[in-house]
């Protein structure tokens, strides 16, 4: 059973972050920032100068909260939320889609509407460098855990880019058009890029794209691109994608779209990941079409009244669960209980 969590905003809730001790934040239209209880019951709130676009805490500290709006970045902590940390105005060059943070917690990096990822150095509280080479809007940035200094980029120019950090170029650009056609006999809008995640062991990495599907990629360890695939998740645009690192094993994925579509999915069960293919060799060949539809098919879907805005999982009053948001002032919590 679904919960609603109500109070906390009066304009739509645009994206959601929980921290290592379920602390949760939402941030919203007109610069909105809400501070949840695991509960669901606002604790604190404060306005920004901007739509909130993107929130991430630090791996590094729980208190540690990094909020990007317009073309600014505002640190904050948890036990003081009032009175920010650090206001850094102006760090990117136009607005502000996402931030992360690396394990270490002492580098940010965010991606703006020009395609540039700006990097901040959160010791010295200042950017410390720009990356360039997305030719249309930088949508999304995530750090590789286990990986030091290594970033992944996707934008709406169908990249996915992978850098080893402070090199200004990427060490490998993938099209995500390459993987589309693959998939021959059906109708796609082009894969503009919304939302890249990575595993938990860093070696996959996953990327929601307009046109529904969400596009694998497994990375080496030494950072060179192995194997590509695609999930045909959504019936329109699929906006997030999002690992889970507490459930069973790492490569549990929750998805949602424009659709309305709030999905999760199993992929140690995909032929892309390296274990699911051993096992995949002791099948008798006559179950492939079986494993196949086995392979993308959700282990659990919830159909959400509205277009899915983010996916955050959350273990929240010690019981797993998704936090999703969408064009209402609302935030949904669905239960994960079943698995």
């Amino acid at each position: 059973m679904s919960r609603v969590w109500t109070g906390g905003h009066s304009s739509p809730v645009l994206c959601a972050a929980v921290s290592c001790e379920s602390a949760v934040a939402t941030g919203a239209e007109a610069g909105e920032l809400t501070l949840w209880s695991p509960a669901g019951s606002p604790l604190s709130s404060l306005r920004l100068s901007a739509d909130v676009s993107g929130l991430c805490f630090s791996p590094a500290n729980a208190s540690l909260l990094c909020a990007c709006h317009g073309r600014a970045v505002t640190l904050l902590d948890l036990r003081s939320l009032k009175t920010p940390l650090a206001e850094l105005e102006d760090v990117a060059e136009d607005e502000i889609n996402g931030v992360c943070v690396d394990e270490s917690g002492r580098t940010l990096a965010a991606g703006d509407d020009t395609g540039a990822v700006t990097l901040v150095d959160l010791q010295l509280m200042k950017a410390s460098g720009t990356l360039r080479t997305h030719t249309n809007i930088c949508s999304s940035v995530a750090f590789r855990p286990r990986r030091p200094q290594s970033l992944v980029s996707a934008g709406l120019d169908m990249q996915v880019c992978l850098w080893t950090l402070p090199k200004p170029r990427p060490v490998w650009s993938v099209s995500l058009q390459d993987t589309q056609q693959e998939h021959t006999g059906q109708v796609f809008n082009p894969p503009l890029a919304h939302c890249v995640c990575v595993s938990s062991c860093g070696d996959v990495c996953v990327c929601a794209a307009e046109d529904g599907g969400l596009h694998l990629l497994r990375v080496c360890a030494d950072g060179r691109l192995r194997e590509r695939g695609m999930i045909p998740a959504h019936s329109q645009g699929a906006s997030q994608a999002h690992f889970i690192s507490f459930l069973s094993h790492p490569y549990w994925l929750a998805s949602g779209g424009n659709d309305g579509r709030v999905a999760l999915w199993d992929l140690s069960r995909h032929p892309l990941v390296e274990h699911s293919k051993r096992k995949r060799r002791t099948r008798r060949r006559q179950n492939t079409r079986d494993e196949d539809e086995e392979e993308t098919t959700p282990r659990l879907c919830f159909q959400h009244a509205e277009k899915v805005n983010w996916v955050c999982p959350a273990v929240l009053e010690g019981k797993p669960s998704l936090l999703v948001t969408d064009q209402t002032n609302c935030p949904t919590v669905y239960p994960l209980e079943p698995l």
